[in-house]
Order: structure tokens, then C-alpha cells, then sequence
């Protein structure tokens, strides 16, 4: 009995043994496959950083690369705009006509363009240009420059425009004589400190440049207002509007003319002779223009400079080239002095030629419709 038991302990310890040895295999092998595991990730881990490390670098290289990319594309925009700019400003002032008075455009649309909005000043203007519009047959308008040579410009242009024949006075003298009968047979010396407008000249030369002017506008009125055709009429009338040099011309001639009336009603006030336009007597009551010189040095000389007529000097104006100006004083409506007439005293066989203003200051050419 004793020897049995002690075999089946013996075989009992060897099962255990083996138990036990199989036990630690298996262990080992779930530490090595753990290891393994454990080294895979890693492995894995550090080849990802590597790749992210080698694809953050190329993202960078790739972002500053965008961005050198648009600067350059923004810069190179820029200087092709200004590029393109300066060449279109080339073409308007060499290629296309500059005109100094626009083409027709719609009243009540430009109306609505510039004087948007609620205020008083606005609404006020906005029914000026109704009232024109429905009860006044003003359709359209003509914007003119916006200078001080603005009144001038826009009875000219369309005195010419409309075929308006020298003024009778002006046919019956030579005016280009003109500026040699003031300094040489009345003595007036002093016009050799006219000034011609922006271009600011007193000098010698004054007298040679006065004659040049007048001979531009007796040429220029001559020609259009000889040429019967209105559309042709009308191309010339562009194309001397669109030339500020020969269109200044224009201006210092009509400022001089205006000049010499001045002096020959001055004349006849010292000598008493026969009685002058009211339009003088208001003109040489003013303290600054007492006489022809005061009136030359405060008026005349600041006008396409830095000032424009005053309404006495309109009244003068349509006086020597005899045309009733009748002119829309926006800015006075529903007032008595909404529409007047300079001069107030014309001739029933004198044209008529039409202003808008909304100051006093800048004008522009109403054009009826009925």
C-alpha cells in the first residue's frame, strides 16, 4: 500500500512539474508577443512622427511659398492697375476728345444722382428739377465744366451751337483793333496788367497776346456760325471745346471785349454824352470796380483764375454779345428770382441762350423739349 501511494504521489508531482513548465512557456510567450506588440507600436509611432516631422516641413515650405505667391501676385496686380490707369488717362488726353460740355443727359436721372437723400437741401433741389421737368419743358442737361471760366463756357458754346451770328456792334468794328485802340488812342497803358486767367501773365507781351485771343474768337465764331448744316455746326463745336488752349482764347477775348465796353461807357459818364445802360451805372458803383482799371485788377484779371462773374458782369455779358441769358436759379426756388433774365433790358430781335444753376457759382446748359 505504501508503494502504491508513494507512485501516485510521484506521478502527481510530475503532472504538477509539467503543469508548472507549461505555465512558464506560456507566460513567456505572452511577454515576448507583449514585447513584440509593444515594439510594433513604438516602431510605428516613431515612423510617424518622422513622416509628419517631413510633412509639417513641406506644408511650411508650401504655405510660405503661397504666400511669397499671392504678395507677388497682389503687388504685380497693383502696379498693373496703376499701369493701367496711367495709360487710360494717356488715352483720354491724347485719343479721345476732352469736351468741356457733356453730352445730354436726363434731368430728373441727374437729378437723382446728385441730390440724394432726405435732408432739406436735397429734397429742395429735387423738386426745382420737377418743377423744370413738367412745367418748364427742361428735358435734358448739359453738364459744363466745372471751372471758372464756367459762365463763359456755357453761353459760348451755345451762341455757337446755335448758329448765333456776330453781334452787330462787333461787325460794324474791327475788334481785333480793339486792343490797339485802348493803349494807343485812349491812352490805357495800364492793360499791359491784364492777366490771363490760370495762366496768371502781366507783361509786355500782354498786348500781342490780346490780339491773338481775338482773332481765335472772330475765326472760330465766324466759321461755325457760317455753317448752315447743324450737325456739322455741332462737330466743330466739340472738337473747339475739346482744345483748352484755343478755348481760353475764347474767354480772355470776351473778358477784354467786356473790358472795353467798361472803358467806353466810362468814357461817356466823364464827357456826359449820351446816357449809358443802367447795367454801367450799377457796374462802376461798386468800390471795387469805381473805374476801368479797379474793375480790370478786382474782376476781370481773377476770372478762369480764381473767380467767376458776378451777376452784374452776366448782365454785361449778355449786353456786348447781345443775347438774352436767361437763367434757372435752382438754389431760389419758389422765390421770385427762380428764373431772370440778363440783361433785363434786351432787344426783342436778340437771341436767347439758357443757364441752370444750383449756386450761383457753376452752370450748367438746360436743353427744352416740348
Amino acid at each position: 500500500m505504501q508503494r502504491r501511494h508513494d507512485r501516485i504521489a510521484s506521478k502527481n508531482r510530475d503532472q504538477f512539474a509539467e503543469q508548472e513548465k507549461r505555465s512558464r512557456i506560456n507566460h513567456s510567450k505572452r511577454t515576448v508577443g507583449r514585447h513584440e506588440v509593444q515594439s510594433w507600436t513604438r516602431a510605428t509611432k516613431q515612423s510617424l512622427c518622422l513622416m509628419w516631422q517631413k510633412v509639417k516641413i513641406q506644408l511650411m515650405l508650401s504655405m510660405s511659398f503661397l504666400v511669397a505667391v499671392f504678395w507677388y501676385c497682389r503687388r504685380l496686380y497693383g502696379f498693373l492697375a496703376q499701369l493701367l490707369k496711367r495709360w487710360s488717362n494717356y488715352l483720354q488726353r491724347k485719343l479721345i476728345k476732352n469736351h468741356s460740355v457733356l453730352a445730354e443727359v436726363d434731368l430728373l436721372g441727374y437729378s437723382a444722382r446728385e441730390w440724394k437723400g432726405e435732408t432739406k437741401q436735397a429734397k429742395h433741389m429735387r423738386e426745382a428739377y420737377n418743377e423744370l421737368f413738367w412745367n418748364y419743358h427742361i428735358k435734358y442737361l448739359r453738364q459744363v465744366k466745372k471751372d471758372n471760366y464756367c459762365v463763359l463756357r456755357a453761353v459760348l458754346f451755345q451762341i455757337l451751337s446755335q448758329g448765333i451770328p456776330f453781334p452787330s456792334w462787333m461787325r460794324e468794328r474791327d475788334i481785333l483793333k480793339l486792343p490797339e485802340k485802348l493803349l494807343y488812342s485812349q491812352g490805357c497803358n495800364w492793360i499791359q496788367q491784364y492777366s490771363f486767367g490760370p495762366e496768371r501773365y502781366t507783361g509786355p507781351n500782354a498786348f500781342g497776346k490780346l490780339r491773338k485771343c481775338m482773332e481765335t474768337l472772330k475765326t472760330n465764331w465766324i466759321e461755325i456760325s457760317g455753317t448752315k448744316d447743324h450737325e456739322e455746326r455741332g462737330n466743330m463745336c466739340n472738337a473747339l471745346f475739346s482744345d483748352e488752349s484755343k478755348e481760353h482764347k475764347l474767354y480772355e477775348a470776351i473778358k477784354f471785349v467786356m473790358l472795353y465796353e467798361v472803358v467806353e461807357a466810362y468814357e461817356q459818364i466823364k464827357n456826359r454824352e449820351e446816357p449809358i445802360p443802367h447795367l454801367f451805372s450799377l457796374l462802376l458803383a461798386r468800390d471795387t470796380s469805381s473805374d476801368p482799371l479797379s474793375f480790370m485788377m478786382n474782376h476781370l484779371n481773377s476770372i478762369g483764375d480764381s473767380g467767376c462773374l458776378d451777376q452784374v458782369e452776366i448782365f454785361l455779358l449778355g449786353y456786348l454779345l447781345e443775347v438774352k441769358i436767361r437763367v434757372y436759379r435752382l438754389h431760389r426756388f419758389n422765390t421770385e428770382d427762380f428764373q431772370v433774365n440778363y440783361p433785363d433790358e434786351y432787344r426783342r430781335e436778340w437771341n436767347e441762350v439758357s443757364l441752370l444753376t444750383e449756386d450761383d457759382h457753376y452752370y450748367h446748359i438746360p436743353v427744352i423739349r416740348t
